[in-house]
């Protein structure tokens, strides 16, 4: 543990991408910063620092595991899981003198001395309510300053509350209760607020009380409206390219009634998302926002050959790119406007095209061709493209410069990848020649074409199980190594005992109940990290399990009608019931569960499934 120049702050060193093992700071020893992910240099990637809140020096164990269970829940979710690769994670250990936080769970409760005085009901706010969580933003912002190479400008501050209690904030920081059952979807939810400028697509302020009727102008909310479907599609405005699609987050993206704390007057695209819902995914909506929001933090175009001058024309130009986790970027190149026939390679050797006299322009446009975006305005931002240029004089002689080859960055190596995922090896860059990455799988070689400095992993089609995987430049010992971890989780469901079970060949098995029922998923992995089970009724949207919302270790309760909690309505068998004036009718008949995993590779396992019957009591 290597101590930095400034105060008494500890930098807890980590390899790979696993969660760190810090050593708790002893008395009067100051905070630890520990890098739970490295991607790469602070100062290049956007910076998640998270902070904890009333957690006593003996308590600092239950910050980290409360931190892993909310980064794996963050990883399941797009975009987060595709552009993880984009994102640097930080934990600031500051041990409170007193556990818990201000105001929890009453506003009667006493005080607490922590080190950034969160407290509920918006910092004891007889006004407001119970489960807006609030930060003191000054203190948060000086530990967060501790992590070098960070700034407003490349982070996002998360502050997680010593609680079961539920609640969050966004703005400025996100908040969130560390140890509630929903607390790990309540940090996705409250990014989405802070770094994405989402809003809440509820249809109530105060819980239990509905909204009324929206009386305000168009809003600008990239995802509420007042326009029909015949609008957005005639004026192409909001979400009209979507318009149609089955909705990430369950049914059909379309317009559905409720949004911006009213029932009634605006409309939302789908009828739940993480932002009305949590548990949900994003939609494509909000996915298309998160993306621009994350691509903004950071620069597509990590590093380039120097074009503060021009160049000569017998030499190699290279520019390096930064690499999505779930997909690779394009790179295009073009001389005097033509595009030359590189195949997505990041260096071209100018060598090959015989350039005639005089001064010409030479180009490198990156561009992300995620599916996530279908804005060609936020596709042609500087979020998601970039062009470097490049004067190029043939009567300039390059000098000779001595670099070894040699890797410079890459896919971390410290915990496995899955097999859906864009492993990448950077090189050093001499100027007389590109040196070439070979990947091998298990020993044999893989092709990659132009590009060698990627591998799409899904284009390999992996069958289950482990794999090493390795990239090496030919003619020196150079060697990455990776784990590539292409078995899934699997899950197992348990329900409570049914009024019968039915068999028969060839379908699920189906059970038969009259009423209530519960039902607890459980999954296994032979990799370690934590791993995330999901599942859907009748197709709809897959939902995050996490227990039951006022105790982790229960099961989820299913009932004809619903459960209301806090204002809050969980678990209707059928058609999902949010808030108490949505249909509580019991859907009797039939119903398919599916249920499936999501490791912390990123592999997600195939869905199974089993039917459960409703009946009326006493049939």
């Amino acid at each position: 543990m290597a101590r930095l120049a400034v105060g008494c702050l500890l930098v807890a060193g980590l390899t790979g991408t696993g969660a760190a093992s810090a050593r708790t700071p002893a008395a009067g020893e100051g905070p630890v910063v520990v890098p739970v992910q490295t991607t790469g240099p602070a100062e290049k990637r956007f910076n998640l620092v998270f902070l904890g809140d009333g957690y006593t020096a003996d308590e600092l164990p239950v910050f980290r595991a409360d931190l892993e269970r909310h980064l794996s829940t963050l990883w399941s979710i797009e975009p987060f899981a595709s552009y993880r690769s984009y994102i640097n994670v930080w934990a600031v250990e500051s041990p409170s003198k007193d556990s818990g936080v201000d105001c929890d769970p009453h506003l009667g409760s006493p005080d607490r001395e922590t080190v950034l005085d969160m407290g509920f009901w918006g910092g004891c706010d007889p006004g407001s309510v119970q489960r807006l969580l609030t930060v003191d933003g000054a203190k948060a912002g000086a530990l967060a300053d501790l992590v070098p190479g960070t700034g407003r400008a490349n982070r996002q501050i998360v502050a997680l509350a010593h609680s079961s209690t539920y609640g969050g904030a966004g703005g400025g920081y996100a908040t969130a209760s560390g140890g509630n059952a929903l607390s790990a979807l309540i940090t996705p939810h409250e990014i989405g607020h802070s770094l994405g400028g989402l809003q809440d697509e509820y249809d109530y302020y105060a819980r239990g009380v509905p909204g009324g009727a929206y009386d305000g102008e168009e809003p600008a909310s990239a995802h509420h409206t007042l326009l029909t479907e015949a609008q957005m599609r005639e004026r192409r405005a909001k979400w009209w390219r979507w318009l149609g699609e089955e909705s990430e987050s369950g049914g059909v993206i379309g317009r559905h009634e409720g949004g911006l704390y009213s029932t009634r007057g605006v409309w939302r695209p789908s009828r739940h998302s993480l932002m009305k819902t949590l548990g949900y995914a994003f939609d494509q909506v909000e996915r298309e926002v998160m993306v621009r929001a994350i691509s903004a933090k950071v620069n597509l175009v990590q590093d380039h050959t120097p074009n503060t001058a021009p160049i000569g024309a017998d030499r190699t130009v290279w520019v390096d790119t930064l690499h999505p986790a779930g997909g690779a970027l394009s790179v295009t190149w073009r001389l005097d406007g033509r595009s030359l026939p590189t195949g997505g390679a990041r260096t071209v050797d100018l060598r090959k095209w015989a350039l005639s006299p005089g001064r010409h322009t030479l180009t490198a446009t990156v561009t992300d061709p995620t599916p996530f975006v279908r804005d060609p305005a936020v596709r042609a931002s500087p979020a998601l493209t970039r062009t470097v240029t490049w004067t190029v004089d043939p009567s300039l002689v390059t000098a000779p410069a001595a670099v070894t080859p040699a890797f410079t960055g890459h896919t971390p190596t410290g915990a496995p990848v899955g097999a859906r995922t864009v492993v990448h090896a950077e090189t050093t860059h001499p100027v007389d020649r590109v040196p070439a990455v070979r990947w091998r799988l298990d020993g044999r070689p893989v092709p990659t074409g132009p590009d060698d400095r990627a591998l799409d992993l899904r284009k390999l089609a992996l069958a289950p199980g482990t794999y090493t995987l390795t990239a090496g430049i030919p003619g020196t010992r150079e060697q990455l190594r990776w784990t590539v971890d292409a078995r899934p989780a699997t899950a197992a469901y348990e329900l409570s005992v049914p009024l019968r079970t039915v068999r028969r060949p060839g379908s699920p098995v189906e059970y038969v109940y009259d009423g209530p029922f519960t039902m607890r998923l459980s999954a296994r992995d032979d990799q370690e990290g934590a791993v995330v089970t999901q599942f859907r009724v009748n197709g709809d949207g897959w939902y995050t399990y996490y227990g039951w919302p006022t105790d982790a270790r229960a099961p989820f309760l299913f009932t004809p009608g619903g459960t209301v909690i806090d204002g809050l309505v969980y678990g209707k068998l059928g058609r999902s019931r949010a808030v108490p004036w949505d249909d509580a009718t019991p859907d009797l008949g039939t119903h398919t569960v599916e249920y499936r995993t999501v490791d912390a590779a990123g592999n997600v396992g195939r869905p199974r499934s089993f039917r459960v019957t409703l009946v009326e009591p006493g049939r």
